[in-house]
Formats: structure tokens, sequence, C-alpha cells
């Protein structure tokens, strides 16, 4: 069977995007995990599945590239809004549910294949951080550790993310890990990501996250933080109180990078 898809990344962190509004496309987790393989399927650190929902313009179920399922993706949110958009399903103002939720999509401006949106995220009650490490729930769980300079070449993300993605703390659920430092006008981060088990070059999750500890770092009681990773740059807006954030966005591009037919062998 041939399965029509569309190829997206927002600042590097990218996905496989699958119209499944009709339901005719069904995918083992070996499906996947071959769809996403760099080497002899499409490559992608995840694979989405845009579907039909009776109470909001769409569905988004969202899957790591080791064919787990997971509840939220930041950039694969504003990606699978940018293919909604497409596809001509509603207008510029799109709502959506996702597995932590219902979330909005504010499409901003689209030049050709490059979209830039703005995403609602969930609220986030506020952490308390173990030293200068904190730990929160944006869609899915991060794990969040200022460090001097994360961006410093001797550094090893990807050893030092599976330490703590796999420490007996969090080796039953999995974490995501952020390695974060402080720039002139805000923060770069890094992340080891859960489901793909290596680092990639953006992780919208994990850069909301790191922006509310930045927060809490700084004492700041609302945004916007821009956040720069390897793959581009990001944008958190909040309203932060005692009891925690609220009316968080991730502001970002979504860009279409290519379309195509993969064939499964059922």
């Amino acid at each position: 069977m041939k399965i029509k898809f569309y190829k997206y990344h927002g600042t590097g962190n990218d996905f496989i995007l699958i119209d499944n509004r009709l339901q005719n496309v069904t995918l083992a987790s070996e499906d996947i995990i071959r769809m996403c393989e760099r080497r002899y399927g499409i490559g992608a650190d995840g694979l989405i599945f845009l579907q039909h929902h009776p109470d909001y313009d769409f569905e988004m179920k969202y899957y790591n590239a080791d064919g787990s399922p997971a509840t939220m993706c930041g950039n694969g949110g504003r990606c699978i809004s940018a293919l909604a958009a497409h596809l001509g399903i509603g207008g510029e103002n799109l709502r959506f549910i996702a597995g932590d939720g219902p979330h909005q999509a504010l499409i901003l401006s689209v030049q050709g294949l490059v979209s830039s949106i703005r995403l609602s995220m969930r609220d986030v009650p506020a952490g308390k951080p173990d030293k200068r490490d904190y730990l929160f729930n944006t869609g899915t769980p991060h794990f969040v550790r200022f460090l001097r300079d994360a961006n410093d070449p001797d550094f090893d993300t990807i050893s030092e993310g599976r330490s703590i993605r796999y420490h007996e703390r969090f080796a039953s659920t999995g974490i995501n890990v952020n390695f974060v430092s402080a720039l002139g006008d805000g923060i770069f981060v890094r992340t080891y990501e859960k489901g793909v088990e290596d680092e990639t070059l953006s992780c919208g999750t994990g850069v909301t996250a790191s922006a509310l500890a930045w927060a809490m770092e700084q004492d700041l009681t609302k945004g916007p933080v821009s956040v720069r990773t390897r793959g581009g740059l990001l944008y958190v807006d909040f309203l932060r109180n005692q009891e925690g954030f609220r009316d968080i966005w991730l502001t970002g591009p979504a860009v279409q990078t290519f379309e195509g037919a993969f064939e499964i062998t059922q």
C-alpha cells in the first residue's frame, strides 16, 4: 500500500505528516520506525496523523521515531497546523486537540512553503528547582539543567542526556532532557529526546520548559523569552504567578520540505 505523506520541519525538528481524516491509514510501530529511519526510510524525528474530530478543526496524533505514542510536540503542533492550513482546513485561527488536550494555532504568515505560527501550550504549575535543575510537563515531561555553556563543543549532549533519561528516577517512563545556557538576549537550548534517543536540532515542548525555567531563574512574570536552538530561533510567551504559568504561546516557523508516497508492505 502506498501512503501519501508530507515532510515538514520546525527549526530542524522534522516530521512525517499524514492526512488521515478518512481513517484509511493504519500503521504498526514497525512501519513508523521504518518510515522515520534516516537511511532506509523517509527520515524524521516523529510521525503525525492529522485526523478528523467532531468538535475541533482536527486531531493531532503523534508518534516518536521509535514507534511509541506521545502526548504532544510543540514543533510538530506548528507543522501539523501548517499542513491543515495548506489543505484548506479552517482559517487563520485553528483549534485542534492532541494527547495533552486542546490547542490553538494562529497562522501569522505564509510565504511559499514557510509558515510562521503561534501555538498555544498547556498551563504549567510552578516548578521547584533542585539546585539548578527543573522538572516541567509542557505536554510531555522535561528535565531542564542550566550550564555555563551548553554550546561548548566538548559537551556531550547525547551521553549526558542519556544518563539522565535512563536514570532510575526516570527510566520507567522516560523524560526529555534540556541543557540551557544564557545568551545576551535570551537562552540557548540543546535537547536529548526520548523516543528518538538522540539529540534533536530543536524541541518545542523542551524550548517551552526551558523558557519557563529561565523565568523562574530570572524571576520573570511574563514573556517573551527568545530561545535559540541548533535548528533556529523560537519565542515563548507566558504569564506567571505563584501558582505557575498560563497563556503560554510558542512561536516559530513550520516549513514544508517535500511530499511523496511511501510503500508499506502489508
